[in-house]
């Protein structure tokens, strides 16, 4: 069933590439910004799933808003910190906002 919602596939490709950047990250930014990362992308991938199985999800799609935008300034850092390039840093705020559309038109949606 979680194959028939695209926000699902498009936030699973981009966990992936999340979880491979922060695996190369210097190992004394492994423990704070790293793992905020990874965990924000987790959890917004958690608030994906439950938003799939409840009826009343705007209050879920609240959250997942909340998640994407502490990836964003997590990433910005991440960028100012030289932890990733440019490229990866535009490659990253793409995917984010592609995902924030389609946050917004689900909410749209079920409002």
């Amino acid at each position: 069933m979680k194959e028939n919602y695209p926000i699902y596939e498009q936030w699973y490709k981009t966990l992936i590439w999340i979880l491979d950047r922060v695996e190369k990250f210097p190992k004394n930014a492994r423990f704070s910004i790293a793992s905020r990362l990874a965990d924000e992308a987790l959890n917004l991938m958690e608030y994906i799933i439950e938003s799939i199985y409840t009826k009343n999800r705007v209050p879920i799609l609240d959250k997942i808003n909340l998640c994407l935008e502490k990836q964003r300034v997590f990433f910005r850092i991440s960028f100012d910190k030289r932890f990733i390039s440019a490229k990866q840093y535009e490659f990253i705020s793409r995917e984010i906002n592609l995902t924030g559309q389609m946050v917004g038109g689900w909410r749209k949606q079920s409002l």
